[in-house]
């Protein structure tokens, strides 16, 4: 209760206030109350008027105090208390940077200004004039690229090569890839420039290359979808263009098809219109097996319908053989075949692209280097290849190349063709009309020798045919036959590498010539038989070639051949008898195989071998003890060097009949031995 009244006394005293205010103003004349207000507003606005003055003066203090700060001077307090001889300090003038050594390049200059400037540097190889050369390089080769079209593209390609783009190969592959990255759709055209570029210089084309992989690399990493799109892009018609190899568009299409998405699908099939006709021609099993991925991609995969109608257009684009995707458009086929440089490039490698080259570095030997390209360019000099070195440029004067073929294409397409007409032929004289129509030159004889004998060894079982074929090209020429004697060398030193399969047809082919005389037995020079020189396989193929012989000829024949006195000396390896050891491994592999009638006179030199060895030791000791004898002038001391002569003969002779006795023992028992080891293997 006493709050409230309280609160009623406050609010009539406030009414009571307000009513004697409003009674005081209406007493007061229009003139007194307009004139006070007009001093009051008067008033106010002198003193606004002093305190923007004073805070003026504040403000100015604070800039001088901070100024004299800055200086390394004590701070003045107040405007009146410097000291009256002290001059204002002096403000240094901003030094003006030159444009050209910011790092941007600074402010536009004209050309004619630039080329005044570049008349009044006399040191054309100090530091001021390469950066303005650079500069003048780099604005010259951007605004190049950034204007070739298919209608002025040969123009630009000449101005193009009227600059130092080795100098400037960095500026020129940034520039490329910019402007494609910004224009895909005159993709085809920068890639002609390119190819154009890498027939004269491959390094540069190696270097866009590379950076052009890495971009793709990259895109991918980052599930950039719009870069790896402009990359592919550029890489395929790159490839159909024949700067890159087409491996390369295989190993992206697998890396982008290995886990499909949507994305990764959109951007396979965009690569693959781009140079699927080029794939087809030059990898058609390739291609086949990208399209057979995208079939299972389409029915197994869980992709948005979009990227699935994508799929069955690119199916349709191929049924109707890439008609709307040729390889290079007309008018940018500029690059003649012999002139086109390939470069292999794996898509996972590890690459430098050369950032440096994109900036400018001094070059201590600019001059020359520049005098050298102007050689290039009046055609005095032509350049072979480019060898660059991270900081300097130089330049490589072209030799005449060779080009050595070691693709070996013309050799695979004279062998398709010798397989071809072996396989069409019904007996061996068609085969060799067929063979000899086809008139090949004379440095192809020893190959044809070779495919026969190849063809032949291909066979599941010898087949006669290829005999008799070889044996009627040696009766026509005397070449054929000096062929097949070095491949029986061949044959025989690498018979190891053989199967056996091969090794046996390869054996009775030549057994078949050899029975013919179609080859001379003189052949046979290069069969060393003993144990370090023979191996499994040869053993083999010496078996079978002499089994097939006596098959041909029958044993009596055989012998009788190989006793002919005109060949014995092709035969010494054969019938080895310089070392009682070799004699009996040959006597034993014989005996071996069934052949043991072969070896009758090493049998019975092997048996006559001591007694031949003990005569003569016997006519060596008796020219000794007759020199000795017809010295001595004693006869007594002559008979008892004959009787001690006599005595260590008959010891000599009971000597040698023992050894003699014990060698042949040894031998027989050696002989079975090696005969029971040769039928184990025979049987293995």
């Amino acid at each position: 209760f006493c709050l409230h009244f309280r609160d009623e006394k406050k609010s009539q005293s406030r009414s009571r206030s307000r009513s004697h205010s409003r009674s005081r103003s209406r007493s007061r004349s229009p003139q007194e109350r307009y004139g006070r207000g007009r001093r009051s507003r008067e008033r106010e606005r002198d003193r606004g008027r002093y305190e923007d003055r004073d805070r003026y003066e504040r403000r100015s203090s604070r800039e001088r105090d901070w100024e004299h700060r800055r200086r390394g001077r004590s701070a003045s307090p107040a405007k009146n208390d410097k000291p009256p001889n002290e001059e204002p300090p002096v403000k240094k003038r901003k030094e003006a940077l030159d444009p050209i050594l910011t790092r941007t390049g600074g402010a536009y200059i004209p050309p004619a200004k630039l080329r005044m400037m570049q008349g009044q540097i006399t040191d054309k190889s100090s530091l001021a004039y390469q950066r303005m050369s650079w500069e003048a390089l780099k604005k010259s080769i951007n605004g190049l690229i950034n204007k070739v079209n298919v209608s002025n593209i040969a123009n630009i390609i000449q101005e193009l090569l009227q600059e130092n783009i080795v100098r400037g190969r960095g500026l020129l592959a940034r520039s490329t890839l910019q402007a494609q990255a910004a224009s895909p759709i005159f993709t085809h055209v920068y890639a002609a420039v390119v190819a154009i570029i890498n027939s004269k210089f491959p390094q540069i084309g190696e270097l866009i290359l590379k950076r052009l992989i890495l971009n793709f690399r990259k895109g991918y990493r980052r599930n950039d979808k719009q870069q790896c799109l402009t990359a592919s892009k550029f890489v395929a018609h790159l490839i159909n263009q024949n700067v890159a190899h087409e491996v390369l568009c295989l190993e992206m299409l697998t890396l982008l098809l290995e886990r499909p998405t949507d994305d990764s699908v959109e951007v396979a099939i965009s690569f693959l219109k781009e140079c699927g006709l080029k794939l087809t021609e030059v990898s058609p099993r390739g291609i086949n097996a990208i399209f057979e991925r995208l079939r299972n991609i389409l029915h197994e995969s869980e992709i948005d319908k979009r990227v699935q109608y994508m799929i069955e257009v690119m199916f349709a684009i191929r049924k109707d053989g890439f008609k709307d995707h040729p390889i290079i458009p007309d008018g940018l086929d500029l690059v003649e075949e012999e002139d086109q440089f390939t470069h292999m490039l794996p898509l996972e490698d590890d690459y430098n692209t050369e950032d440096i080259l994109n900036v400018f570095k001094l070059d201590p030997n600019f001059l020359e280097n520049e005098e050298k390209y102007k050689a290039i360019k009046r055609g005095d000099h032509s350049l072979s290849c480019l060898t660059v070195l991270s900081f300097s440029f130089l330049y490589l004067e072209q030799e005449k190349v060779t080009i050595f073929d070691q693709t070996e294409v013309n050799l695979v397409a004279f062998r398709r063709t010798i397989y071809l007409a072996i396989q069409s032929s019904l007996d061996f004289e068609e085969c060799a009309h067929k063979l000899i129509k086809m008139d090949f030159p004379d440095s192809q004889t020893k190959e044809l020798c070779n495919m026969i004998l190849d063809c032949c060894a291909q066979q599941r079982t010898y087949e006669k045919f290829f005999g008799l074929l070889a044996g009627r090209f040696c009766l026509l020429k005397k070449e054929y036959m000096e062929s097949f004697e070095a491949i029986f060398q061949e044959q025989y030193e690498t018979i190891h590498r053989l199967e056996t399969n091969k090794l046996r047809n390869v054996s009775r082919m030549f057994a078949h010539l050899l029975y013919t005389d179609s080859i001379p037995w003189s052949v046979l020079e290069c069969v060393k038989m003993s144990e370090d020189t023979t191996t499994s396989s040869s053993r083999i193929f010496v078996k079978i070639l002499f089994q097939e012989l006596c098959a041909y000829m029958g044993l009596p024949k055989l012998n009788e051949r190989l006793k002919d006195m005109t060949l014995q000396s092709f035969f010494e390896g054969l019938f080895p008898r310089d070392n009682p050891r070799n004699t009996r491994f040959a006597i034993n592999f014989f005996t071996s195989i069934g052949l043991g009638g072969l070896t009758d006179e090493l049998r019975e030199h092997l048996k006559n071998a001591p007694k031949m060895i003990m005569t003569q030791n016997q006519e060596v000791e008796s020219s000794d003890s007759s020199s000795s004898s017809s010295s001595s002038s004693d006869s007594s001391s002559s008979s008892d060097s004959s009787s001690d002569s006599d005595s260590s003969d008959s010891d000599s002779d009971s000597s040698s009949d023992s050894d003699s006795s014990s060698s042949s023992d040894s031998s027989s028992g050696s002989e079975t031995d090696f005969s029971v080891n040769l039928e184990r293997m025979n049987r293995s």
